[in-house]
């Protein structure tokens, strides 16, 4: 299965190159917050910086050995969200793609998630 992960992408460049990502959301958070490419559109409203770009890693849970939880917020009660409790193994982001955005700053959907409906 594949999650989603969104950072900013002068963040993501820093470590683009390291064996793991997260641990400093790990350390503040205690896991890693992801979604579900459904659900994916219900948090882009938490990445609104105009001035900022964003990149969305797409994660293969097969390959992460970190455990993974799908929790409820309370925020979102029945929608179940994808939270990484350590760090992601390199090779288990299989792909980083832009956070795409109409001139308004809306997110707008990726071609690859096409097919997926949303939620």
């Amino acid at each position: 299965m594949i999650i989603l992960h969104c950072v900013k992408k002068k963040n993501w460049d820093k470590v683009c190159n390291e064996k793991e990502y997260g641990y400093t959301d790990f350390k503040r958070n205690g896991f890693i917050h992801c979604s579900s490419i459904e659900y994916f559109w219900r948090v882009t409203e938490h990445f609104n910086e105009q001035d900022t770009e964003y990149v969305i890693l797409c994660i293969d849970t097969d390959k992460v050995k970190a455990e993974i939880k799908w929790e409820d917020c309370d925020s979102n009660p029945g929608r179940y969200y994808p939270h990484i409790y350590g760090p992601i193994e390199r090779n288990a982001i299989i792909n980083v793609l832009p956070f795409l955005r109409d001139p308004n700053g809306n997110y707008i959907k990726n071609p690859e998630f096409n097919n997926i409906e949303d939620k």
